[in-house]
């Protein structure tokens, strides 16, 4: 008899941004004349940086010759794009990191999810609240989080971040094995000073805990005094794992490229406490498991760090912080408080009500949708996140429309 894997049973509910999609649909059906504005999903809407679509059309155009057709390529991904990514957004800011510590991916979202595969499952994991849900829902389908409880999974340490402490999430009091980090934060749009960030590698060093970093938003951060990569602290090699992606720096949602970091000096332990290099691991797992992005994907995410490329994404994300920019103001005017939207394309606004009711309330009132904080945790459940992802004329409507379904609320 063929069994399923019963930890995929604890999931809660659905996936939450699947939830969201068929709340959508329905209101769709219903109000078919009626148009949607979503600042919801962070989902880039701007097209590719027009340095990137002319080495993509190159690419194919190589694919299409006897001579310069490519086959399968490597799986960690082609020097010429690590070796791009290692000394532009890395050595430029005196992180050490090096190509063949790069591999290149479809997406930080998979690479977050895998990791946790290659790490024993006897292992006490600490993660913010509220979160991305798939740091917790990949531990949940691997078996480390236990039965659910009150809503939360009782082998979880969930760190809460809330307006008493800015939405950091705060260093457990207890040692800790693995630890979810995420700067620029989603969903709340929250940074982190290089202070914090040293206090978390000295834990991580001392309990020898391993840090999985998501850095995916970091091209928003637009002042060079903050810190864009955990390996800018000193003796983050030894306990990091850096993710990043191509979807929200140069609009790659629909593209799939990304890359994970992983030093040659940062271990893990067996029960025996002998040590084990994760570089080899992820390599070995990495290899086994992933084919590798394609050759014209790859030559597209390289031109991002063109001359041309560099300016393209620049004006690309300044407009997204634009959109930011007036969110922000309209809930100034509404006295709404909230944070993130200047390092950050995400503002997380304490909505004072329950969040799915708000979200409800905006779809039909506003045709506006937002992400309920509560997906995200029990942190999160007066909150939403609203997504500055969309045009400026329709972060305008949905400015005025969002004053106009709270004046009737």
């Amino acid at each position: 008899m063929i069994k399923v894997n019963e930890h995929f049973l604890k999931l809660q509910t659905s996936y939450l941004f699947s939830s969201i999609s068929q709340k959508i649909s329905d209101f769709a059906k219903d109000n078919p004349h009626r148009e949607i504005i979503r600042l919801g999903i962070g989902d880039a809407t701007r097209a590719l940086p027009p340095a990137c679509i002319a080495a993509f059309h190159k690419a194919v155009d190589e694919m299409g010759q006897d001579a310069s057709f490519r086959g399968y390529g490597p799986e960690q991904g082609y020097l010429f794009l690590r070796e791009k990514i290692a000394e532009n957004d890395f050595q430029a800011r005196g992180a050490e990191v090096n190509a063949d510590e790069i591999f290149v991916s479809d997406g930080a979202k998979c690479d977050t999810g895998n990791f946790q595969e290659i790490l024993s499952n006897d292992i006490t994991i600490a993660i913010p609240d509220p979160v991305y849900p798939v740091y917790v829902d990949t531990n949940v389908m691997a078996g480390r989080t236990g039965t659910v409880k009150d809503g939360r999974f009782e082998k979880i340490v969930y760190m809460e971040c809330t307006a008493t402490n800015d939405y950091i999430p705060q260093i457990p009091e207890e040692p800790v094995d693995l630890i979810y980090l995420c700067f620029p934060n989603n969903p709340t749009g929250a940074t982190v000073t290089r202070e914090a960030l040293i206090q978390w590698v000295d834990y991580a060093r001392k309990n020898k805990s391993l840090i999985l970093y998501d850095a995916a938003y970091e091209a928003f951060i637009r002042d060079d005094a903050m810190v864009k990569s955990i390996y800018e602290i000193p003796g983050a090699r030894e306990v990091a794992v850096e993710f990043r992606s191509f979807s929200k720096t140069a609009g790659f949602t629909g593209t799939r490229c990304a890359f994970t970091v992983v030093p040659k000096e940062c271990m893990a332990y067996d029960s025996a406490g002998g040590a084990h290099s994760l570089h080899t691991l992820w390599n070995r797992r990495h290899s086994t498991k992933f084919n590798g992005v394609s050759y014209p994907v790859q030559k597209a995410a390289e031109a991002v760090y063109s001359i041309e490329g560099k300016k393209e994404t620049a004006a690309i994300i300044s407009g997204y912080l634009s959109n930011a920019d007036r969110i922000r103001r309209e809930m100034d005017e509404l006295a709404y408080d909230y944070v993130g939207g200047q390092h950050s394309p995400y503002i997380w606004i304490d909505a004072k009500t329950d969040s799915w009711e708000f979200f409800d309330m905006l779809l039909n009132k506003a045709g506006v949708v937002c992400t309920p904080g509560a997906g995200f945790g029990r942190c999160g459940g007066q909150h939403i996140r609203l997504s500055a992802f969309n045009s400026y004329a329709n972060v305008e409507t949905a400015m005025n429309r969002i004053r106009e379904a709270l004046k009737d609320a």
